[in-house]
């Protein structure tokens, strides 16, 4: 939007503390090169387009804003003479990409000193190499810490992972394992049990209901019921009784086993009377043995499927199989998430899943969000633990009007009120030196807001802090960054 020009007085310009310390000549040169413009209430310039000039403002009230998804949020807002806004690093020429940051508008009739970009650039190079050079040193330096610290910060969150994972592997594993190697043992006893079984003279009706009742007692164990502690304990000592009744030695460690896998007395008076009293005992042990092995195939079962369904989460996590951007279920991705950190989190955090099932899939870019929900699991952990390690973390997911709301909302000490403003800036944090990069949070805005057009909340108080991530229901049209 252009303004009307007006004639401009030097030593107007030069009551502003920007140019104040400025010589006649100096001031001169930017009335002579740069001009005075009036503009009524509404839009100067806006986010994103080629930054073609330098504002100072001379009287009126501006706002600067930021586009946020759908949302103009608004960051500063001032009618104090001389602030500044625009162009503002036009001396860096072509090194970085020269665009407005922010869109500014003015509420009432305002007048700026307006001095193109390129003139600004030439005068902050001719009259103050020094500081252009400093000025310089921090942008750049800057971005490189920024940058060098993320990929740290990365590599600290992929080393916790990588921890959490192995650990949670190695549980199934050594399972499977142990299973495996008291599998081979058990088969060989049912091996030499048969051996002893087959030398016998038994008719082949007999070794036919041994070979049934071993098929049956199989498919039995696959659908053995879940027993309470008591229910068990009185199924094992009606089960001891009748073996010992039946002559049958140790019975009382044969007894466990049967009830686990599903076998009552009924069962057993089943099996002896499909079987001669003078074989009994050998039928009892031989179908010892199979429900032993089907209930280590189970257990290896279960710990190839838990071992498979890590493996799965950590795929889902990284994403390393699927597009960058897509539609995505956000309550796969906090699972994953969860399940990639839970030997991070302990067993003393419990973890509260909240979750809105009728949610739709949303676009985005659902490896960056895993990182986003690292983060902020990660703090919430940590604030849980400086509060004595005991407590809960509650994930949440509902709509709020065209927006998919996900909310970490956890029991620890909270965020002291003067650290609030701060928590998103880059390198800040509360963590003792070596324990945390200052670049979680950080990173986490800039994946939500500037990457999803998305947003983040926060509030806090002792035993009850919650970071809510807002993100569109529908794609946004990329902005340029």
């Amino acid at each position: 939007m252009s303004g009307r020009s007006a004639p401009c007085n030097p030593q107007e310009i030069g009551a502003l503390f920007l140019f104040e310390k400025l010589t006649p000549e100096q001031l001169g040169r930017l009335c002579a090169e740069g001009r005075v413009e009036r503009f009524e209430p509404g839009p100067v310039y806006t986010e994103g387009e080629p930054a073609t000039c330098f504002y100072v403002m001379l009287e009126g009230t501006v706002v600067l804003y930021r586009r946020v998804g759908a949302d103009d949020v608004e960051v500063t807002r001032t009618s104090q003479r001389g602030v500044y806004a625009g162009s503002m690093q036009a001396y860096l020429g072509d090194r970085v990409r020269q665009v407005y940051n922010n869109s500014m508008r003015v509420t009432e009739p305002s007048r700026f000193f307006v001095l193109p970009a390129d003139t600004f650039a030439d005068i902050m190079q001719e009259w103050f190499p020094m500081a252009v050079h400093l000025l310089e040193g921090l942008f750049f330096g800057s971005k490189s810490t920024q940058r060098a610290i993320g990929q740290r910060e990365r590599l600290l969150a992929l080393g916790s992972l990588s921890a959490g994972l192995t650990h949670e592997l190695n549980n199934p594993a050594a399972a499977a394992v142990r299973a495996t190697a008291t599998l081979r043992e058990r088969v060989g006893k049912m091996r030499h049990k048969l051996a002893v079984i087959a030398q016998g003279s038994y008719s082949p009706e007999v070794m036919a209901n041994l070979i049934d009742l071993q098929e049956r007692t199989a498919e039995r164990v696959a659908k053995a019921p879940a027993l309470s502690p008591l229910e068990a304990s009185d199924r094992e000592d009606a089960v001891t009784d009748w073996l010992d009744d039946q002559g049958i030695e140790e019975g009382w460690r044969i007894a466990p086993t049967f009830v686990q896998a599903g076998l009552d007395v009924d069962w057993l008076d089943q099996v002896a009377a499909a079987v001669d009293e003078d074989i009994l005992p050998s039928a009892i042990g031989w179908l010892n043995y199979t429900v032993e092995t089907e209930l280590l195939m189970d257990e290896i079962n279960d710990s190839t499927t838990r071992i498979s369904h890590l493996v799965d989460a950590a795929k889902q996590y990284s994403q390393l199989d699927r597009a960058p951007f897509r539609h995505a279920d956000v309550h796969e991705l906090l699972d994953s998430t969860l399940l990639m950190l839970s030997g991070k989190i302990g067993k003393r955090i419990k973890i509260v899943k909240d979750y809105d099932r009728t949610l739709p899939k949303i676009p985005a870019y659902p490896a960056e969000l895993n990182q986003v929900w690292t983060n902020l699991i990660d703090n919430a952990v940590a604030a849980i633990n400086s509060a004595g390690g005991e407590g809960t973390l509650t994930v949440r997911t509902a709509a709020e009007h065209d927006r998919l709301l996900v909310e970490f909302r956890d029991t620890g000490i909270g965020i002291p009120a003067q650290d609030r403003e701060r928590i998103f800036d880059p390198f800040f944090t509360t963590k003792p030196v070596g324990e945390g990069t200052g670049l979680g949070l950080d990173i986490s805005w800039r994946i939500v807001v500037n990457k999803h057009h998305g947003g983040i909340r926060v509030d806090s108080e002792p035993g009850n802090t919650r970071f809510e991530v807002l993100l569109p229901l529908t794609a946004v049209e990329e902005e340029s960054q």
